[in-house]
């Protein structure tokens, strides 16, 4: 006698497909819009500093009609704090637990104090702003869904990769950089949501701006062998100077503590006001920095030239981001990598030691050495400007560049960029045993304290219940024997209100001594 076996399928991956392409479409036409606004404002801008620098009589209401702006936006971050620098840490904090917020009010001040901060040629960048705005809109979205817990951050997470790809036109690197830089998860339906949000964003944002690739760089030839131990000149100096932009960006903001005259929500006047001698002397260099990547790459500066470059957009990068204002370190970050990669192109010239040909080449590597080592994400940093050039040619000496960048940031005791900016916005979690039953998940990784020990021998935090570990596929039902291995992901059961506490005591077992248990 045959029996009949039916077998219950899972949707919920093709749920989650679903319901990321709703939030790509969502989070792209949002972003899309912002970057649509910023480079048309940009482009007023160099226009009104070409003329302002023929009618100087109109410098003074100018510099006005800048100080009236600033302080509409200093009003905004007082009404809403959570609008403030790049919106990457609170993106990062609220899929950790340690910070939330309404999304209707972050939605609109950070919308349009980004447009009017970053559009006015502040060196800011618009891609933390668009990972914020593409997270708060699908925030907005899970509300209207009544979604919490796990379902609202799997919207979050695709929303803020689909704001990233709208921004950048690269949707495997924005899902990278949310699974390895934000999410720190690497669980099958974060990586299917931000993939799919990401990838219709990108569609969204490809229709507005076309399919060129947003730093496309022409380059004559790939970089023969023999010229490779330059990358390792280059990679080390890119890490020296990454950790110099690292104090410079978490510690700025004493400097302008000592502004007593100045309520701080309004430190944005002084950006504001610095701003008007930068755009009537180089406006080329005005806002992220994209038109000079791209500019540079095709007429590079002389040496002394591009050191003055370089040395304006590092400070006047510290003092807009330190501001308080509305604006990312992204593009930044990337403008200055650039640089450095030209002067060190320039360098390597005079003395004889590599060909003028490669230049561009160098000012690729290096954004990638540069971003790889001040945020210790790697793995984003190549994909990244891989997909931003429009070239597989460069994979080697990218990976090269970056890895030597990202020793020498680790080795001088360096952060990740966005976790350290977020520990400046949180303070340590309390237990709570309060609200809805939610989860945490918890990667363990090779030199992790946890690994190679029992469940039995951990104290886990209080409030807090291991209920299963996922090995790649498989999901294990843990015991007290149950062994804990480098690449599990421990499913921590606790209370809502309780992850940001158990996140926290996690990552502190996970750096004990091994003897932690005894």
């Amino acid at each position: 006698m045959n029996e009949k076996h039916t077998t219950q399928r899972d949707f919920t991956r093709l749920r989650a497909i679903g319901f990321g392409s709703l939030v790509g479409l969502g989070a792209g036409c949002v972003v899309s819009l912002f970057r649509l606004l910023i480079e048309h404002s940009l482009r007023i801008m160099q226009v009104v500093y070409g003329w302002l620098g023929h009618h100087p009589g109109w410098l003074l209401p100018w510099a006005v009609l800048l100080v009236l702006v600033a302080l509409l936006i200093g009003h905004w971050v007082k009404q809403e704090p959570m609008i403030k620098g790049s919106g990457i840490p609170q993106i990062e904090g609220q899929l950790a637990g340690d910070v939330d917020y309404a999304w209707w009010p972050v939605l609109w001040r950070k919308f349009v104090s980004g447009v009017l901060g970053i559009g006015a040629g502040l060196f800011l960048g618009r891609e933390g702003p668009s990972i914020q705005l593409g997270g708060t809109v699908a925030q907005g979205m899970a509300a209207h869904w009544h979604f919490t817990g796990r379902r609202r951050r799997l919207f979050i997470a695709g929303g803020a990769a689909a704001g990233l790809s709208a921004a950048f036109n690269a949707p495997i690197a924005s899902t990278l950089f949310i699974l390895e830089e934000v999410y720190h998860s690497f669980s099958t339906l974060v990586w299917v949501t931000s993939l799919t949000s990401a990838v219709v964003a990108d569609f969204v944002s490809s229709e507005v701006f076309g399919l060129t690739p947003v730093l496309h760089i022409a380059y004559q030839h790939a970089l023969p062998l023999k010229y490779y131990w330059l990358l390792l000149v280059l990679g080390v100096v890119l890490g020296l100077l990454g950790v110099v932009y690292q104090q410079g960006t978490l510690h700025g903001g004493a400097l302008y503590a000592r502004l007593k005259w100045l309520p701080r929500r309004f430190d944005g006047v002084v950006p504001f006001l610095l701003v008007i001698p930068v755009g009537l002397l180089w406006p080329i260099t005005l806002g992220g920095g994209n038109q000079l990547i791209v500019t540079f790459a095709q007429k590079t500066p002389l040496l002394l030239p591009l050191i003055g470059y370089f040395v304006l957009r590092l400070i006047f990068s510290m003092i807009s981001y330190n501001s308080g204002l509305p604006g990312g370190i992204f593009l930044p970050i990337l403008t200055l990598g650039a640089l450095l990669g030209a002067i060190g192109a320039r360098s390597f010239n005079l003395l004889g030691l590599l060909p003028v040909a490669y230049i561009a080449n160098f000012m690729i590597y290096a954004m990638a050495g540069y971003f790889a080592g001040i945020s210790k994400a790697p793995f984003t940093a190549i994909l990244l400007i891989t997909e931003m050039v429009g070239s597989l040619g460069h994979l080697l000496p990218l990976a090269v560049v970056s890895i030597i960048a990202y020793i020498t940031v680790d080795l001088l005791g360096g952060a990740p960029i966005y976790e350290a900016l977020l520990e400046q916005m949180v303070t340590p979690a309390n237990p709570s045993a309060q609200g809805l039953s939610d989860r945490v998940e918890f990667p363990v990784g090779e030199d992790s304290a946890l690994a190679g020990v029992q469940v039995r021998d951990v104290t886990w935090p209080k409030d807090a219940l291991l209920t299963s570990v996922h090995r790649g596929e498989r999901q294990v039902i843990p015991h007290g024997d149950t062994l804990i291995r480098a690449g599990d992901i421990l499913v921590v059961l606790t209370y809502q209100h309780n992850r940001a506490y158990v996140r926290q005591e996690l990552r502190r077992l996970a750096t004990l001594p091994p003897h932690f248990q005894d």
